[in-house]
């Protein structure tokens, strides 16, 4: 029985040390594949130039507001442009950076941030139904589908980018400052 304990626990520490770099490589790689084309497409819809925002943009992001100025940009104050610009080039830039494993815990960071800003306007702006977990049904939008890519962005926040990424390439280039 020993040698059996002493057979699996080797194994699963084998695993565990394979967990290091697949796990955050197969985060990244499940982003790319999944969200980033979504993230682009949406970012995409938000500018009309560099500095200037869509109409669009303010209808997604302030929906109330929007309406209440009766969709007239002219009626949105600065803030809410700013907003708007910051929140466009953010999904932009994130998901640009967690692909090539730049600066991925603090694109994860962001993202993690972007994501439950873009569910709660959903849900109070827009009226989206948030669904629930435990119900057998593993559809709903804002509970249920968000819940695995805040799980995503946790694996690479508390992993890093793997071993494959920029990362790892700045790491090996700038010596460390703390043993």
């Amino acid at each position: 029985m020993t040698g059996l304990l002493t057979l699996y626990d080797r194994a699963t520490g084998q695993m565990d040390r394979a967990g290091d770099w697949l796990l955050p490589t197969a985060a990244r790689l499940v982003f790319a594949g999944v969200l980033f084309g979504y993230f682009w497409a949406s970012a995409g819809t938000k500018l009309e130039g560099v500095f200037s925002p869509s109409i669009g943009a303010y209808a997604q992001i302030f929906p109330r507001a929007f309406e209440a100025a009766g969709y007239d940009v002219g009626q949105m104050g600065l803030w809410q442009r700013l907003v708007v610009l910051a929140g466009a080039w953010a999904e932009f830039a994130l998901p640009v950076l967690i692909v090539l494993g730049l600066l991925t815990r603090l694109a994860a960071l962001g993202m993690v941030g972007f994501v439950v800003v873009q569910s709660l306007t959903d849900v109070i702006g827009h009226g989206a139904a948030t669904g629930a977990w435990f119900d057998r049904a593993s559809d709903a939008l804002i509970l249920d589908q968000r819940a695995f890519w805040l799980l995503l962005f946790l694996v690479l926040i508390l992993k890093g980018a793997g071993p494959v990424s920029a990362d790892r390439l700045l790491a090996g280039a700038v010596p460390r400052l703390v043993a």
